[in-house]
């Protein structure tokens, strides 16, 4: 491995920790909101959504759609070695 991409691992490591503290401070924000009487009916769009359901709905998705997924693929990248060079190979698992 180059000193530059000991670098650029290094550097992905710290940003999957940044990543992991947003998704923290998201799911805290999602856990303190309210969850409406009529959320089933807002999600299946029988009702307008009110805030509280719109803003965790869209956590849901960002942290489901996105963010997880990120974090998992960074942090795969930033311990990545080759199978021919005696690392691990990249794995595309869940975080925990």
């Amino acid at each position: 491995m180059t000193e530059t991409e000991a670098a650029a691992q290094a550097a992905l490591q710290q940003i999957v920790q940044e990543l992991d503290n947003i998704r923290g401070r998201l799911i805290e924000i999602h856990e303190r909101l309210p969850i409406s009487p009529e959320e089933t009916a807002m999600l299946e769009g029988k009702e307008e959504m009110d805030i509280a359901t719109e803003i965790r709905s869209v956590i849901e998705c960002v942290l489901s759609d996105s963010l997880q997924p990120a974090i998992r693929d960074l942090a795969a990248a930033a311990s990545y070695r080759p199978k021919g060079k005696g690392g691990a190979s990249r794995r595309r698992g869940p975080i925990s």
